[in-house]
């Protein structure tokens, strides 16, 4: 689990193939190690990798043919900066939201544009992610808590303080651009939750009402 803070932006070293649709991604970096393991959890723009192998100046994971094929990694060059955060501990402050690192969908950059000091992007998603969105609700993007601040059937808006767009991948987007997106996962869970309970199965109070009721909505 993780909370869409970036603690640092490393840089892809390498990316090689280690078996059938399989590849080993070389990183970088330079914080995210000071109390790392092996099998450790890091978010690498948004999606939850694997340590494999690290030293004070690099870390190593591996990728599956399912993250391959979910994600945008086969297509990134040495050099690209991804975002970069270690997996939530017990007792840390929830700083962003709850990530898990899952990629749900691919957006495309529409609009990067400039307010002030302050920053407006907007994605293009999936039709299918649309019901997983909410005006003010939460989206992480490359692996960033972020919050909506304008929604629409076919695209979504966030507004960017400084620090998150110079500390972070974003400050290199321009319109074309691809990214990871991961929808909130409460509202996944109560969308799974309500699918049973229409499935007329009496034994369960959790419905659409129950929630209002409590809420929820």
């Amino acid at each position: 689990m993780f909370t869409g803070l970036i603690e640092e932006v490393g840089q892809l070293e390498a990316l090689r193939g280690i078996g059938p649709n399989q590849k080993e991604l070389t990183l970088r970096c330079r914080l995210i190690q000071s109390d790392l393991k092996l099998g450790d959890s890091v978010a690498i723009d948004g999606v939850c990798l694997t340590v494999v192998r690290f030293d004070d100046q690099s870390a190593a994971f591996e990728l599956s043919s399912e993250t391959l094929d979910k994600s945008l990694f086969a297509a990134k060059r040495s050099g690209a900066r991804l975002n970069l955060e270690r997996a939530l501990r017990m007792g840390d402050r929830l700083g962003g939201h709850m990530v898990q690192g899952h990629v749900d969908g691919i957006g495309r950059c529409e609009l990067v544009e400039k307010q002030g000091n302050f920053y407006r992007l907007a994605f293009s998603f999936d039709g299918a992610l649309e019901k997983y969105f909410i005006p003010k609700g939460s989206v992480a993007i490359n692996g960033i808590s972020l919050t909506l601040s304008k929604l629409d059937s076919q695209q979504l808006e966030v507004a960017i303080i400084p620090h998150t767009y110079l500390e972070t991948n974003l400050s290199e987007l321009s319109p074309g651009d691809l990214v990871h997106l991961e929808t909130d996962l409460i509202g996944r869970y109560v969308e799974r939750m309500l699918s049973f309970g229409a499935q007329n199965q009496p034994e369960s109070k959790l419905n659409e009402s129950f929630l209002k009721d409590h809420g929820f909505f």
